[in-house]
């Protein structure tokens, strides 16, 4: 049974990113996304029930104090087990992407000129 309807939560502190994301998940219409920029701001809005949460790892570069994508993750599993978490990260390193699946994430996506492609194939193949 298709999908009508699809809450995708985005947690990035990179306002660029975030923005050319969502821009692009938008151009399918049974997505609805909102952006968050902390990871405290996502976990305050998880009543929403999001069906996906692309999830930065490195949430904590511009506000002082704020948790990191890890320490997210962990927070929104204790809350919700079934939420898909796609982890979004500029590292490219295999032991920061187990530790993330480790920890609950689905999926881990590295940012660079195919994330967007790789994002799409992972929504397309949970409908």
């Amino acid at each position: 049974m298709p999908v009508k309807h699809r809450i995708i939560f985005i947690v990035d502190d990179d306002i660029l990113t975030s923005t050319m994301l969502s821009d692009h998940l938008k151009e399918n219409p049974i997505n609805e996304v909102t952006i968050f920029s902390t990871g405290e701001d996502c976990m305050r809005n998880l009543t929403l029930n999001p069906d996906v949460i692309i999830l930065d790892y490195t949430l904590n570069s511009n506000i002082k104090g704020a948790a990191d994508g890890l320490q997210i993750l962990e927070h929104i599993k204790k809350i919700d087990t079934d939420v898909h978490v796609i982890m979004l990260s500029s590292q490219d390193d295999y032991g920061m992407a187990l530790q993330t699946i480790m920890k609950g994430a689905h999926e881990y996506v590295i940012k660079d000129d195919d994330a967007f492609k790789r994002i799409d194939h992972i929504l397309e193949n949970r409908s």
